[in-house]
């Protein structure tokens, strides 16, 4: 029990800080973007790339738990077509966060855990994404009205 209580608060530690990441990213986003001297649109297209840049750091952030937890060893093991690097890790880590899972990489034992929370983590941290940016785009693109 006690090996599970450790995989528990490694993972809600990795997705708060996954949540914590894209909180300050759009905090700072919304505080830069009205400040930011340019057309509404190009306002717009720096807020896509703040947040992707966001998302990228979150799926490096699993990535990187992902081969600790296999370096430490006792938590599982991640099978198929993985060869035990990090660029395999964050090859997993991206098709996981986006629910694309192509399947070529297979998570076993308690590690399965972290990857269905980066599943959910991604999906609802998307979407988040996707909220925000349609609430800056409604305040450029009315502010802008006109404006090219």
């Amino acid at each position: 029990m006690e090996g599970l209580g450790k995989i528990f608060l490694f993972n809600s530690a990795v997705v708060g800080i996954a949540v914590l990441i894209l909180y300050e990213a759009l905090y700072r986003l919304a505080l830069l973007l009205p400040k930011l001297g340019i057309a509404p649109r190009f306002r717009v297209l720096c807020g896509i790339c703040g947040a992707f840049l966001a998302h990228v750091a979150e799926i490096w952030l699993f990535a990187f738990a992902y081969y600790l937890l296999l370096q430490i060893g006792g938590s599982g093991s991640l099978g198929g077509n993985f060869d035990g690097s990090i660029l395999d890790c964050s090859y997993f880590s991206f098709s996981n966060y986006t629910s694309l899972g192509y399947g070529d990489i297979e998570p076993f034992g308690h590690i399965r855990f972290l990857a269905g929370l980066e599943a959910l983590t991604g999906l609802i941290l998307i979407g988040w994404t996707a909220s925000f940016m349609y609430i800056e785009m409604q305040k450029f693109w009315v502010a802008g009205k006109g404006r090219r």
